[in-house]
This record gives structure tokens, sequence and C-alpha cells, in this order.
């Protein structure tokens, strides 16, 4: 995740984009305001910030917004606000079934978006990098039709752990043996059909996807706190189980790129073996499979498959159907088991569940309670309530959109001055 440089910058140019990145946040996050305001809350002093102000107007990222009275003698203050149309950030959620594509604004206004069905082979990864090359020709034919805009760049979410590079990823739910470099094989597929010739090469950024679920979420429920969180934990589970941990506002993900995933954080020691090479993983009682043999629909996901199964699964847990009920109550002192081991390693603030936690949250209460309870008895500020996501279905790619607004507002020295290329 790109974010602020650690320690004091290590020259002149390095200290110019940490202060632009300054102000134009503030801008962003709380303008229209003046001058004065973003200094004395920045700390810039307000000659450096009429030269950096004056940087991002010519870069286009910020226009003055009219006067507003100064209050008391002074003169009116000229207004600062930021011009989300000037970039662009091309997103797309990569599932096994199909590919969702956006296009948006630093506001989060869309221009483009489509739901793109694939059926990519198993184990090809060159199958789906050109599935995902012919999503982003397309994404990126809309972005230049807007005038004005510079587009920053493709985020790519993948299911499955993602290397620090943002170029490899691993992932079982596609049959891959081992690492895949994605984001090269999708350059390759893009150099190969050759458009977009003229133009600069699109950069590429591989994400894990339930990260930038997380990152959404903790965003969206941000504002509902009367103190933003530090730290939120994140425990989805849809085509497999994950997760993600955002702290002070930024995915934190590891040495290796996993950190804040459960999916196999062991949750019973004489469990069944998982393909993991573990045991009693929470994958093998909170996953698709999982579940929906507990609730008795083995035969339906051999035959139709684990969507299908799920689909199933909701309407009889809908009808109170009591095998669907008894493996949604299993399930919940489970998971109640995985948020007991984050909360006493990471001590988050906040537990939000994604995928279908989050849907069938009320027939995991009752389980959760269960297995919640005990701790909360004795140090209840300790266990935090889990809570449902608020994005649903859409919280990857509203992330994806979210990390490449935060890049850009990181690094407003890389977005060139209309009609220039950039360095």
């Amino acid at each position: 995740m790109p974010g602020p440089a650690v320690g004091p910058p290590s020259d002149s140019a390095a200290v110019r984009r940490l202060n632009l990145s300054r102000a134009l946040r503030h801008i962003a996050e709380r303008g229209p305001c003046s001058r004065s305001e973003v200094s004395a809350a920045t700390g810039l002093a307000h000659g450096s910030l009429t030269a950096l102000t004056a940087d991002l107007i010519d870069r286009g990222l910020v226009r003055e917004a009219g006067l507003t009275p100064a209050g008391g003698r002074g003169r009116p203050r000229r207004q600062l606000a930021l011009v989300p149309g000037r970039v662009l950030t091309l997103a797309v959620r990569i599932t096994r079934e199909r590919l969702q594509v956006a296009v948006a604004d630093l506001a989060g206004e869309a221009v483009h978006r489509a739901t793109l069905p694939h059926r990519t082979p198993q184990g090809d990864p060159a199958a789906l990098a050109r599935a995902v090359a012919d999503a982003l020709r397309e994404a990126r034919a809309a972005a230049e039709a807007v005038p004005g805009a510079h587009l920053w760049g493709a985020v790519l979410a993948m299911p499955g752990p993602v290397h620090a590079d943002g170029a490899h990823a691993f992932s079982t739910d596609f049959g891959w043996p081992g690492p895949v470099d994605l984001t090269g094989l999708v350059r390759a597929e893009l150099r190969r059909a050759g458009t977009g010739e003229g133009l600069p090469e699109l950069p590429l950024t591989l994400v894990n996807d339930a990260n930038l679920a997380a990152l959404a979420e903790y965003r969206a429920l941000t504002p509902r706190r009367a103190t933003p969180p530090r730290s939120l934990a994140y425990l989805k589970a849809d085509i497999g189980v994950g997760g993600g941990l955002v702290l002070d506002g930024r995915i934190h993900t590891g040495g290796h790129g996993v950190a804040g995933e459960p999916g196999h954080m062991p949750v019973a020691f004489d469990g069944p073996v998982c393909a993991c090479g573990g045991r009693g993983c929470l994958a093998l009682y909170v996953g698709p499979e999982a579940l929906t043999d507990a609730a008795g629909l083995a035969g339906l996901r051999a035959s139709a498959g684990p969507d299908e199964a799920l689909r199933a699964l909701g309407e009889a847990l809908a009808a109170g159907e009591p095998r669907a009920l008894a493996a949604l109550d299993a399930a919940g002192e489970v998971l109640g088991a995985a948020v007991l081991a984050v909360t006493s390693l990471l001590d988050a603030d906040e537990v939000v569940l994604g995928g279908y936690l989050a849907d069938w949250h009320r027939w995991l209460e009752r389980g959760l309670a269960a297995r919640l309870s005990g701790r909360r008895a004795l140090a209840d500020r300790l266990v935090p309530e889990p809570v449902p996501g608020v994005l649903g279905a859409d919280a990857a790619l509203a992330g994806a959109l979210t990390y490449g607004r935060d890049a850009v507002l990181d690094d407003p020295a890389a977005v060139p001055s209309p009609g220039q290329v950039a360095e």
C-alpha cells in the first residue's frame, strides 16, 4: 500500500513530494478551505504553501473556488477545492466466473462500469490474463474519452495471497500450482494486442481482494464513529475464506503479504487435514464447501457448483430449515473462536464480517455469542462485537478504487500538468 515516507525524507524532491501530499490530502478531505486553514492544519509555512498550491493548481488537481469572509477585519479568503475529475483510477475485481470493472474519479464517481463473464480454465493463468487485458482495454478507452482526465493506473483485486511486489499471486482457487506474475502476463497481452500505441504503458498493481475490501469497509465505517478506529480486522467468506487488517487507515500485509488472512488459522488442532498442510483450519468449517455440505447440500454442490449450493443454503436459512440453521450455529461458534484469536493477538478496535458472513450474520449470531460470552464476562471491552460490512459484494472493487485514490494523494507530483506527459 502506498504511504507517506518513513522517517525524514532524504532530499529536497522527496520533501516537496511529501508536502504536496499533505496539502492535497487536507484539501481533498476538508475542502473547500483557505490557504491559511491548510497551513494551520498541516504545519506548512504559509509561503511554502503558496508555492505548493500553485503547483497543485498547475497540475489540475486543485482549483480556486471563490471567496469567503475572513471574519473580523481581514480580507476575504480565497478557497481551494479538489478537482476530482482530473485523475481517474481503473479497478478490476477478479473472481472465478466474472470480472467486475470500474473507472472512477477522485470522488468515487464512476465513468465506466462493467461486469464481464469469463470462462477461463482452471490452472491456466495466461487465459485469465487475456480476459483481464480485454477488460482493461475497454475500460482504458472509456477513461481516455474523458476530457482533461489523467489515468493513474489500474488496481487488480485478486483472491488469494499476493506478494509484496504487487505482481505475483498464489491462488489455489484458480488451480495455480505456485506464484504467478499476473501483472507481467497482463502487460504482455496488452503489448501483443498493440492497443494504446503512443500512450504510456498502463501501470498495474495487484492486491488481495480481501485486503481491499477491508480498506473500503474501514473508510465506510470511520464516519459513523465518534473516534475513528485505529485498527480493523476483516473476515470474509465467498469463493474462499479470507480477510485483511487495516492499521491507521492503511492496509497492513505483513512480511509475506498474508497478515490478517484467517482462512488457514487453526481453530481445532485435532481437526481435518487441510490442503495447506495444517489441520483444523477455519476455511474447513466456514468455507463454502464446508457450510453447504453441513447443511445437506453436498450433492447439489457436486452437480451444480458451490455458487448454486450457497444460493440454496440462503433459501434454506430464510425458510428456517433446521439442518441449515444448525450448520450456521456451528459455523458461528467456530467463527467466534477465530474472532477471539484475532482480537487477542491484534487488539483490533473493530471486527467486520464480509461476503456471506455478512449476509447471514443474523444466523451466525447465536453461535458467535456462545463462543464469545465467556471472554466478554471477564473483559467485555477487549472483544468488539463482530458487525456485518455495509458494502456487500462491491467492497473489494470499492477498495481498489480507494487504493488508487490514496496513491494519487500520496504522490501528486506523479500527475502531469494538463497537456504534458508524466515523467
